[in-house]
């Protein structure tokens, strides 16, 4: 691989961007013994009542509703959780083919997670080992291996940090400092004009809109029955395009894909020919 072509940026949510629902209503809360709603619902509720962020609230609720359920909570428990995750169609061979496009154009695919879910789940699904980096949220688990504390969170607006870690390369979490330094646009690692996010919903509309606005592409997918839910952000300027939750072969979200592949190689290649005849003037 060579250091010299371009990296294109390819980053997703994860629930109902990828999986069909939120990754705890597959296995998870089925196992409490309660309904999908009553769950969120008490999430919600706890979060409001003590002014509380909504995802340290969900957290919570997984981690009290587990133990009094007497369900384990140790890491290994919410890893096996993500072998029973379903993803909309064409999904596992999505990265693959996406790569082979990017192969075609002589830059590098590299794909990333930003996602509010839980990422050790995440990292027991059939399609974990396709992507440079997952960002979730995480407990913190004691010398028994299991989870007493947040370790990550991302929520809704948090998840905008994650781009600029990709932009800058910087993708240790503690390294706060080599993050907020200067670094001129070009000289990044990923340009934001190299990004392509891909969403489902509101929550993503911070992450849409500064890569949108910064030169990238984004999508946001949808099923047929909540197509209503993302004509807005077209319509209101925060996405470039809305496609179908459907990542087969041929599918119209593909050949989106490959397009952008495509006019990002190109633009790539032409500010490289431009920083090169600056140089040479420089040296001139």
């Amino acid at each position: 691989m060579s250091e010299n072509k371009p990296i294109i940026a390819f980053m997703y949510d994860f629930d109902k961007t990828l999986c069909t629902k939120d990754m705890q209503e597959y296995t998870f809360i089925p196992n409490l013994g309660t309904t999908s709603e009553e769950f969120w619902k008490e999430s919600g509720e706890l979060a409001k009542e003590n002014k509380m962020d909504g995802i340290l609230a969900y957290m919570y609720i997984m981690r009290e509703k587990a133990r009094s359920s007497h369900i384990p909570v140790r890491r290994d428990d919410f890893v096996k959780l993500g072998k029973d995750l379903e993803f909309f169609p064409g999904v596992p061979s999505w990265f693959d083919r996406i790569n082979r496009i990017g192969e075609e154009q002589e830059v590098i695919i590299e794909h990333y997670i930003i996602s509010s879910g839980l990422r050790e789940i995440i990292e027991g699904s059939s399609i974990y080992d396709k992507f440079h980096a997952v960002f979730a949220c995480e407990f913190f688990y004691d010398e028994n291996n299991v989870a007493c504390w947040p370790k990550n969170v991302v929520n809704y607006t948090t998840k905008t940090q994650f781009l600029y870690r990709v932009n800058k390369g910087v993708l240790d979490l503690s390294k706060d400092e080599e993050l907020n330094q200067y670094t001129p646009e070009d000289d990044r690692r990923i340009p934001f004009r190299n990004m392509v996010y891909i969403g489902d919903g509101i929550t993503d509309v911070p992450c849409m809109k500064l890569v949108k606005v910064n030169g990238g592409y984004s999508i946001a997918v949808y099923r047929e029955e909540k197509k209503s839910e993302v004509t807005g952000f077209l319509r209101d300027n925060r996405v470039n395009y809305i496609e179908p939750a459907d990542y087969s072969e041929g599918s119209p979200l593909e050949k989106i894909a490959s397009d952008i592949i495509r006019q990002m190689a190109i633009k790539d290649s032409l500010v490289r020919q431009t920083k090169a005849q600056l140089k040479e003037i420089g040296r001139g």
